[in-house]
């Protein structure tokens, strides 16, 4: 009696989607220091796919908020920013609202540590 194993192969199909949406407040001044960046009060973070949505998503944070970009890479869709609290809270809504309305992206839950 012969078994058959049955090979499942999963693919990643990139769409138009926000697979990250971060907010890390108060972080350590080491870890701050690790990532190069100044003591801010909060840090955002978002990864996004296509890569290129990163540019719009940093555009659309800077409107919405006073925030500084300290990173946004267009290949990997990876976007940081850095400032007060609620300023990173707001730019980060706005990034993500941007992205949903205007574009048609699947948004990520916004989450807090």
């Amino acid at each position: 009696m012969t078994e058959t194993k049955q090979r499942i192969v999963q693919e990643y199909v990139p769409g138009k989607q926000i697979t990250l949406a971060h907010i890390i407040r108060n972080p350590r001044r080491d870890f701050c220091e690790r990532l190069g960046v100044d003591q801010p009060g909060a840090v955002g973070i978002m990864t996004i796919t296509p890569g290129e949505g990163a540019i719009i998503a940093g555009d659309a944070a800077t409107k919405a908020a006073n925030i500084h970009v300290e990173f946004v890479d267009r290949f990997t869709g990876c976007l940081m920013f850095t400032g007060e609290v609620t300023a990173v809270e707001t730019a980060l809504k706005g990034a993500v609202m941007t992205l949903e309305s205007v574009l048609g992206f699947v948004p990520a839950p916004i989450t807090r540590t």
